[in-house]
């Protein structure tokens, strides 16, 4: 391989490592559960979280390199890279549908987060009712179908589910929040965001009925969000 692409491999496995960390500072996970994952750029690779590994205990050394089909590549000539010992993600098939059906995407993130997977164990799209949502998200937060692990079949619900609408999160039903972005830091703020909106709009439902946000006005927050706001 070629220096250029072993140094674009190191520093994807250190930043995919780095932003786990976000996933717990903003309790967005438990234990071992939940993953970062970021397509390699310019590759048909990608770099994702080892299973079972503890948060605390994570460094970029063990962040697993695959190709788009999940397969674990082999390292340098030197062997400085990856750890025969340890497995990838057990959602990492999921990830690699992604990746493959879905270009523009270069980072995916999966959590349990609390109120986001009480949506998803519901079956039920959190409406836009939120300017933020408006912002973020161009419209509710959908729900995919029930799907099983262990093959690309969640995968394929959050391509399907994902495809026609702004929303770069989307709840798998009865399992949790999937979010995605250009790049992995984009996909773990979809993440924080997601759950932010889902116990908000949780809240304001005990209080009552909240107020839909007439589609039109979804629309113009979401065009000047996404193309004006910021620098």
């Amino acid at each position: 391989m070629s220096a250029a692409l072993l140094d674009a491999i190191a520093r994807t496995r250190a930043d995919v490592c780095a932003l786990h960390a976000e996933l717990t500072r903003y309790e967005l996970v438990a234990w071992t559960a939940g993953n970062v994952s970021a397509r390699v750029p310019g590759t048909d690779l990608m770099v994702i979280k080892p299973s079972g590994v503890s948060y605390q205990d994570l460094t970029p050394e063990q962040m697993v390199v695959t190709d788009l089909y999940g397969t674990p590549v082999p390292g340098n000539d030197d062997g400085d890279w990856g750890n025969p010992a340890l497995s990838p993600s057990s959602d990492t098939a999921a990830h690699a549908y992604v990746y493959r059906h879905m270009p523009e995407v270069g980072g995916v993130v999966h959590t349990h987060s609390t109120y986001a997977t009480a949506w998803a164990a519901r079956g039920e799209a959190i409406p836009c009712v939120l300017t933020m949502m408006s912002d973020e998200f161009g419209g509710e937060i959908p729900v995919g179908p029930f799907a099983l692990i262990g093959d690309d079949s969640i995968g394929h619900g959050i391509v399907e589910t994902l495809k026609n609408s702004n929303s770069p999160a989307v709840l798998m039903q009865n399992h949790g929040p999937f979010t995605i972005g250009k790049d992995a830091k984009s996909a773990v703020k979809a993440a924080v965001m997601c759950e932010e909106v889902a116990r908000t709009v949780h809240i304001a439902r005990q209080l009552g009925d909240p107020l839909p946000i007439d589609q039109g006005h979804i629309d113009s927050l979401y065009a000047r969000y996404q193309n004006v706001y910021g620098q």
